[in-house]
């Protein structure tokens, strides 16, 4: 599936958790289970907490895609972009899957997710992201 195709498919299925692989396989999920659910939020909270008092940057929760350099349209669970890379994206590109690697990203990781898959999906965004096993989540974050 291209990606204008995917584009239109996501506004057709609204309701739907997708993204695309750079091969442009599609991948539907399934909601989050509760537990995981308040985990991803209390993430969120942190780095939206933490991105506020900071200032230099953006922070976007798991409903957010993201176009990657290689094609993949990937929503980690928690990411944050800095400003400096946001303000050269134009509004359109803002409005849509934006084509950016955010600078920093978190995916939980819950029980029932394989430990293959979401070492896949993350390196699928960058091969420089620097993986940093936790107890409850993979974070990476670009070196630059």
């Amino acid at each position: 599936m291209t990606i204008q195709e995917f584009y239109e498919f996501c506004l057709a299925n609204r309701d739907l958790r997708i993204e695309r692989t750079a091969n442009g396989e599609v991948i539907i999920m399934p909601p989050a289970f509760s537990d995981t659910g308040n985990r991803n939020f209390n993430i969120a909270v942190q780095l939206g907490t933490w991105a506020n008092q900071d200032g230099t940057g953006l922070g976007f929760d798991s409903s957010a895609g993201f176009t990657l350099p290689n094609g993949a349209t990937r929503s980690p669970d928690a990411s944050w972009i800095s400003l400096s890379h946001w303000n050269v994206l134009t509004d359109e590109q803002k409005a849509s899957f934006a084509p950016i690697c955010p600078d920093f990203v978190i995916e939980l990781r819950s029980s029932s997710d394989r430990l293959n898959d979401l070492q896949e999906k993350m390196g699928v965004a960058e091969s420089s992201y620097e993986l940093v096993r936790n107890r409850y989540f993979f974070k990476f974050q670009i070196m630059n």
